[in-house]
Formats: C-alpha cells, structure tokens, sequence
C-alpha cells in the first residue's frame, strides 16, 4: 500500500474526553469516536482527573475507531497527539502515580502565583519560559507541593502531564515535546531545554523532567499488548504532536499573518502565528512552540461559554440553551447600561488573577433577564477582545478571525465577536481543528518536513462581516469594562480574607 493511501490516525486528548479521528492523505475524515471521562473537585479550588481513566480512554478510543472502519495496522500510515497542556502527575520509581491529574483548571497554587509576582520573579519566569504566571501553570503548582506535599516530592521520580504519562504507558519512556513543554512554565523558549532557573523556582532537577523532543519527533515500539487493543503494530509510528491550542490554529489554517483563531468551549482563547518567540514585556500573552519555527501567541481565558450556560441556567431553570440564546438579540448592544465581569472561575488572560470574581454592575430597575444574559455574553466577549488588543501591541495586526468550539454554532455568539473587534468572523465546515491540525502535523513529521506544514487550509462555511455602527459602540465601552475590573480588583482579593 503506497504512503498516499494510508490513514492518519489523530489523538486529541481534551479536558472532557479523547477524540479519535481516522483521517486521510487529503485532510478527509473518514471516522471518530470519542470517550468522555470524569472531572473530580474534592474541595474549591481542586480540579482532578483519574490518569488511569484517561489513558484506558485513549486506548479504547483507538480501538473503537479502528474496529468500526474495519482498518488494519497496515493502513496507518501514523498516529499523531493533540492533548490539553498545564496538567502535573508526580510519578514514582516503579513507574506509579503518586498524585491524579492535576489540571489547567486547579486553583489551589493562587498564593504561589500571586507570591511569584509580588518579589518579582514572575516576570523573569515568563520572560524565560513564554508561560504567564497562573496557577494554571505547573510552575506554581510544584511550589505548592514543595510546600503543601513536601512528603510525595521526597518521593517523586518524574514530574508529568497527562500526554506523558500515556506515552510512558504505551512505550515505556517518559518524553514530551517542545509544544507541551513550552506550556509548562520550566522550559526556555530560546534554548529549547529544560530552563535552569525555573527548574529551580519549582524545585525540580533536570532528571526528573521528560526527554524533549520537537513536536515532530517520532517514536515506535508500541508494546505489544496495547499494539493488540488498539489494533496497530508494534512497529506504527507516533508522532508526538502538540498542545490542543496551537494545533487548532493549524486545523483551521490559522498561521498565516492577520488570521487569528477564537475557540470558544468552556473555555476560550485567541491565537495567532508568528515566527519565533515572541514575549509580551508585562507578561499577559503566552509564547507556545508549535513547529518548523512556528510559534503562538496569545490568551486563554477560563471563562468561556460556561458563563452563558451558568447565567441562562440560573434566570431561565428548565429551558434549552439554543431556546435560550435568541433572547439576548432583543437587546441592544452593551445590555442598556449593565455590564458583567465573567471572572466565574478566575482568569488568565488578560488579567491573569486565580482571585477575580465574577461582577455584575450598573443594574437598575429597568433591567431584565435578557439584558444580564446579553451582558454576561459580551463580558466573554470582552475577554476576547482585550487579549486582541494585547496582541495588537505586540506588532501582530488581526484582520480575520477562524472560529470554532461549541459557540461557533450559534449566529448570536459570532455576530457579537465580529462586531466587538470589528473583523470578519469566519467558521470551518469541520469543528474537528485540533484533531486535524494533529493530522497535519503528523503528516509534515513523516514527510520529514518536505511538504507544507499547512496541507489543508480548512474551507469556509459561514462568514459574518462586522456592523461597523455597532463596532464604534463596543469601541467606547471596551476601556470602562477593563477599567470596572481593575478598580474592583483590590476588592475581589479582600473577599479571600473575610469569614465567609
């Protein structure tokens, strides 16, 4: 079977649940399947996950998809990663996991974010690392354990994340490439090694840190009872991919100048291209490796279609979320005055504050439940907006958006991002970016970087052109939004202080 004819087989280990996809030599999408598992809060500010569970996931997922398009492992051309990046797993010597997944999501290292600001080392972590400083990271999350845990560090044999673990898992080696470990906060994006001085921050040595590879590293050796379960050969080729974030942009064909890619889930975040490393000097923006000197800039915000979900949930019990949504275009822009800082679960970008509270200002009698779910969908928006203009003053000029994630399905949602930056709003017929952009790389890996890194520049769907009237006015209220957050700020702190 000639190379042309041969699958690609993309593993896009998300938050929530894997997705497998089954995908061929020209960027179609043969099959998928995916496997959902569970996310553990044992107390506020936890956020675990079963690494067990998840591998188990990742394994079935692959089985499933290939049992279902009646595939062999003579037509898998490779195997290529997706996975979501900041989770830590303190491994033992045997091997074992000494502590679940800790996710982006855990807020229990707050202090030791805020404390690396306060003595102002947090700048240099990040000028070194293209991380910013959050307890997503896990840079603080392991000055946490040195000081919380001292007694499972003292134990600890290699410090992981998720995508790691399924590998050591699968061949028996612990490695990782550029694209997570840039998300780590340890890494130096101008070295491409382990950054001694983090490395220090976080109390870890070099030895207990993966092997780093470029996304487009490929290892074999499968062993042979998961080559059996997952129907592959021992001999398949993996390639070791990237971040979930980075490859949306390559899914969607956002990596050239001016395009930038919106992904709205629970979550949401704003990436563009560039090529190298670039910082911005205050330390909002994150710098993640993706390959062939491609590198993303950007934000992530944790507050994302779960705001809309949480506000209609709460003022509409017992109606459907797409009954729900057409409410908010009968009000005007800017919700007549009412404004709603959607800082639900903290922030990182722009504010990058694991303290922020969510706000609701400027109610008045005359407001509705409509005016608060259009104000808490423009405060996500807003979000959105004040990551762009970040990325404005670092030289990057955003003419197009390239948007996916569940609000993509919604003309509300996408009408409103076009009109707050004032750019078209583009959306991909497939919603599968990361899965594919995982395809592309793996591709551009076997090919041993001969062809392009963008093979198929996702096609088109639906277009929204900004309204330029309403644009102006979101123009105004942008800075009174960002400035409501910064005058509540010292506020939103003081409330971690008071018996309640």
């Amino acid at each position: 079977m000639n190379r042309e004819s041969k699958l690609i087989i993309s593993i896009d280990i998300g938050t929530t649940s894997t997705k497998t996809l089954a995908v061929d030599y020209n960027g179609g999408i043969l099959g998928s399947h995916s496997i959902g598992y569970r996310l553990h809060t044992p107390q506020p500010g936890y956020a675990e996950q079963d690494p067990e569970e998840m591998s188990e996931a990742v394994i079935e997922c692959v089985s499933q998809l290939m049992a279902k398009g009646g595939w062999s492992a003579d037509d898998v051309l490779c195997v290529s990663f997706s996975s979501a990046n900041h989770s830590v797993i303190l491994m033992d010597e045997s091997g074992k996991a000494l502590t679940p997944v800790i996710t982006w999501a855990d807020l229990r290292s707050a202090e030791q974010a805020n404390e690396l600001n306060v003595i102002g080392e947090g700048l240099g972590a990040y000028l070194r690392s293209g991380t910013p400083i959050h307890p997503m990271s896990p840079l603080p999350k392991l000055i946490w354990m040195r000081e919380n845990r001292p007694d499972l560090l003292a134990k600890t044999s290699h410090v992981i994340g998720i995508k790691e673990y399924l590998l050591h898992k699968l061949f028996g080696r612990y490695v990782t490439d550029y694209s997570m470990a840039s998300a780590t906060g340890l890494f130096n994006v101008e070295t491409l090694d382990w950054d001694p001085q983090n490395m220090e921050l976080a109390g870890v040595k070099r030895e207990q840190l993966p092997e780093l590879m470029p996304s487009t590293g490929r290892i074999q050796g499968l062993k042979a009872e998961f080559a059996e379960r997952m129907k592959l050969s021992t001999a398949t080729p993996f390639v070791l991919g990237g971040q979930d974030g980075v490859l949306a942009n390559l899914g969607i064909g956002a990596i050239e100048p001016g395009v930038a890619a919106v992904t709205i889930g629970t979550s949401s975040a704003v990436r563009t291209a560039v090529r190298g490393p670039l910082l911005e000097p205050e330390g909002r923006l994150f710098c993640y490796a993706l390959a062939d000197d491609y590198w993303m800039i950007g934000g992530a915000s944790n507050n994302g279609a779960i705001v809309a979900q949480w506000t209609a949930e709460r003022l509409f019990p017992g109606k459907a979320m797409e009954d729900v949504m057409p409410l908010a275009a009968e009000v005007p822009p800017g919700a007549n005055g009412l404004f709603f800082l959607p800082l639900l679960s903290g922030e990182r970008a722009p504010f990058w504050d694991g303290k922020a509270k969510g706000v609701m200002f400027g109610l008045t009698l005359a407001h509705t439940e409509k005016h608060m779910l259009r104000a808490a969908m423009e405060g996500v928006m807003y979000q959105i907006a004040a990551i762009v203009s970040l990325m404005k003053e670092c030289g990057n000029e955003v003419k197009e958006i390239r948007a996916s994630g569940g609000f993509a399905r919604s003309e509300i949602w996408c009408q409103m991002l076009a009109d707050i930056l004032g750019v078209p709003v583009s959306i991909p017929e497939s919603v599968e970016s990361s899965g594919l952009g995982a395809a592309q790389l793996g591709l551009f890996a076997m090919e041993e970087g001969r062809g392009p890194l963008l093979r198929w520049n996702a096609a088109n769907g639906v277009s929204y052109e900004p309204n330029m009237d309403t644009h102006a006015i979101y123009s105004e209220l942008l800075p009174f939004y960002l400035n409501l957050y910064h005058a509540l700020k010292p506020s939103m702190h003081e409330m971690d202080r008071l018996p309640i």
